[in-house]
């Protein structure tokens, strides 16, 4: 990230998949590197398992003043792949924007099936969420593949926010993440 620069990020999820979270902790990770970040939802239907968009915003030096939602964003990330399907989820991702994508499909076959034209980055956060945390909540996976992807934040940046969130879960989500971080694939 370069200074003055804004980097905007669109999450997409279902409820009850974290969505909202991860755009918080990941704002509250850039705050701790003294950077200036907002998160903020957008819900539609509020219930279990409906779609649901959280934004980040993060400048490394400069106020953001913005409070609108993200329309054009610089990093697109759909933590339920479902989604693809149902839902135009890369809408307005610039050119030269990354998506990342919580999905079983290696980056080849995602680029070929979607026809994708950014930078992709996809990992097996269901997988990862089911065998660390013991349930399919995959957005503290999905926060790793975001940093390794994107290099927004440093990943043990979101160590304490992880710990303040979680309590005595914090371990395993810092672990979820750190393995997902490990295992993202991204392609140019």
């Amino acid at each position: 990230m370069t200074n003055n620069q804004l980097i905007e990020i669109r999450w997409h999820g279902r409820g009850g998949q974290g969505a909202v979270t991860s755009a918080e902790l990941l704002a509250r990770a850039a705050i701790s590197e003294g950077k200036y970040a907002q998160a903020f939802p957008s819900f539609g239907a509020e219930r279990r398992g409906a779609p649901v968009l959280a934004f980040v915003r993060i400048s490394e030096n400069a106020p953001i003043w913005t409070r609108a939602e993200v329309t054009e964003p610089d990093v697109v990330v759909v933590l339920d792949p479902g989604l693809l399907r149902i839902v135009d989820v890369t809408s307005g991702l610039k050119d030269g924007g990354t998506f990342v994508v919580n999905t079983r499909k290696s980056v080849e076959e995602m680029s070929a099936e979607f026809d994708i034209k950014w930078r992709l980055a996809t990992i097996d956060a269901s997988k990862i969420a089911q065998e660390l945390l013991g349930v399919p909540i995959t957005n503290t996976t999905m926060v790793g593949a975001l940093i390794k992807a994107t290099g927004v934040v440093r990943l043990e940046s979101l160590v304490e926010p992880l710990r303040k969130r979680f309590g005595r879960l914090a371990e395993r989500n810092i672990n979820a993440m750190k393995r997902a971080y490990g295992e993202t694939m991204i392609k140019e």
